[in-house]
């Protein structure tokens, strides 16, 4: 059995497609399609099936594709093996977050790694749930969030590394009139207009789950993807958002409030490929990143229950049933 043929079907599993594999592994579309036949001849097993105009793995090329996962996460284990008997890990780590977290824990990583032999290369995007995994394949850790749990949807093939949570709330401008009340329910933003994100999003869901919860279609009059920006709007108008507790500047003439019976608590979790997380200088970033939303959390906490930008009020419905867990 040739590995690089596992390594092909392991970059298609990954990307899906024959035209997104050449792309990341520098070829032409006609090379790939003629090692994917080459595999396939070599193996004396039918590895992809048409699936309208494109490809997708067959039950046997899933599990060659999984053993090509198997085998990269086994080399790099002894190469972070070779590397903590030589010494501090060291050598380039990239990095992809959502905007919202890396704002709290980018900072803390540059500072602690700097001089340390590891560089650090990094990104921000807002994107769909549904689409961190597939970024694993180009970054070495990739941090996304999620509202179903600590796993984002799609990540069924990633190591993921829970790294906190934090709660949504409704943002709205301080004088607005249910700035006045010290929690929110569902009918309460019934009939209000409001600023949303790209659907598939996880604070979406949220919209979601009032709009189920009351029967009613939310007016949602726009749908950005940059906080700072909806920060602006909301303080600026009448209209409302779901924003972040830890991480909205509250000082720019915001209030937030939570929802009573909503879900509201998203997962901000660090996904990486298997192998990428043998890294001896992935694992010591990954643990920087948790010493930073630790951190955060820490200090969100003692600022609301010292009178700070939340006023003791901003905590989830829930979340005294998770105390007590």
């Amino acid at each position: 059995m040739d590995v690089r043929h596992l390594e092909l079907l392991r970059e298609f599993a990954a990307r899906g497609s024959v035209t997104a594999v050449a792309a990341a592994t520098h070829r032409t579309p006609s090379a790939v399609s003629q090692q994917l036949r080459a595999a396939q001849r070599d193996l004396g097993v039918q590895l992809v099936r048409p699936q309208g105009r494109g490809l997708r793995l067959t039950e046997a090329g899933d599990l060659l594709a999984r053993g090509g996962d198997e085998v990269a996460e086994a080399v790099a284990g002894v190469a972070s093996r070779l590397d903590d008997l030589l010494g501090a890990p060291s050598g380039t780590v990239d990095v992809l977050a959502l905007a919202s977290a890396a704002v709290y824990l980018y900072p803390h990583a540059v500072s602690t790694l700097e001089g340390s032999g590891i560089d650090l290369v990094l990104h921000d995007d807002d994107i769909a749930e549904t689409a961190f995994a597939a970024l694993t394949a180009d970054h070495d850790i990739v941090i996304g969030h999620s509202l179903i749990g600590p796993a984002p949807a799609g990540s069924e093939r990633c190591r993921v590394v829970p790294l906190g949570a934090e709660p949504l709330d409704v943002a709205m401008s301080a004088d607005h009139p249910l700035a006045s009340r010290a929690t929110l329910t569902a009918a309460d933003l019934a009939d209000q207009d409001w600023i949303g994100v790209p659907e598939g999003f996880p604070f979406d869901r949220v919209l979601q789950t009032i709009s189920m919860a009351t029967g009613v279609h939310l007016r949602v009059v726009q749908r950005l993807r940059d906080n700072h920006l909806i920060e602006a709007l909301v303080a600026r108008s009448d209209l409302l958002a779901i924003l972040p507790r830890y991480t909205t500047r509250t000082d720019r003439g915001i209030a937030l409030r939570p929802v009573e019976g909503v879900p509201t608590l998203r997962h901000v979790s660090a996904l990486m490929r298997p192998d990428a997380a043998q890294r001896s200088a992935v694992r010591r970033v990954l643990e920087v990143l948790r010493e930073a939303a630790d951190a955060a959390t820490q200090a969100a906490a003692g600022a609301q229950w010292a009178g700070g930008p939340w006023d003791g009020r901003a905590r989830s419905t829930g979340d005294e049933e998770r105390d007590e867990a």
